[in-house]
């Protein structure tokens, strides 16, 4: 369910029954409204009682109050991190990059936004604001929703990928205004939302 709602196979409105759902997968409806509750957790469906559960909507205006809230926990974060950076941050930013290259090359765009989720997070999470964690984890599925419903053209999806490096280049030379400024580069320029969003983002 959440990769057909990512990629728009299950568009804003959809009504989603746990029933049909059940049948669908194979599976019992207690999974299915297990499933449910996770996707309602992510922000990707609403579920409204008597009315039902729907898949939610992927607003502009929405995507960014997104951008903006997590261009903020970022970059007040990897300024944390910086401070007290762990020895193994940039081993394993490596490595979530390059799990992001290989779900690329096989042209697997919503793993590749996994990962690509667990890389901001995992720096966040030696910033120990942990409270920020599950808010930045929904700032970043709607963020790849909003940008993969925009796409209107194959992307080059391991240029995608590799724009990661430049964080993780200034993280290891222990450069905080670096770190931050690659950080905002990076979320500004993610989609082009205009310099009304971002005015100070080169793109």
């Amino acid at each position: 369910m959440k990769r057909e709602i990512m990629l728009g196979l299950l568009p804003p409105g959809a009504a989603l029954t746990e029933l049909e759902l059940a049948a669908h997968f194979g599976c019992s409806q207690g999974t299915v409204r297990e499933a449910l509750l996770q996707l309602q957790e992510e922000g990707l469906v609403l579920r409204n009682g008597h009315r039902g559960t729907q898949v939610s909507q992927c607003t502009e205006a929405e995507a960014v109050e997104m951008f903006r809230v997590r261009q903020q926990i970022e970059c007040s974060g990897v300024a944390r991190v910086m401070g007290a950076r762990r020895m193994s941050l940039v081993a394993d930013l490596r490595e979530l990059l390059a799990e992001m290259v290989e779900a690329a090359k096989a042209g697997d765009e919503l793993e590749l936004a996994s990962h690509d989720r667990d890389f901001h997070r995992r720096i966040l999470r030696d910033a120990e604001l942990p409270a920020l964690d599950p808010i930045l984890h929904r700032c970043l599925i709607h963020n790849h929703r909003f940008k993969i419903s925009r796409s209107s053209a194959p992307r080059d999806l391991v240029a995608t990928a590799r724009r990661h490096g430049a964080i993780i280049d200034a993280i290891a030379e222990g450069d905080v205004t670096a770190a931050r400024d690659a950080l905002r580069h990076h979320i500004a320029t993610i989609v082009d939302l205009g310099p009304s969003v971002f005015p100070d983002a080169a793109q």
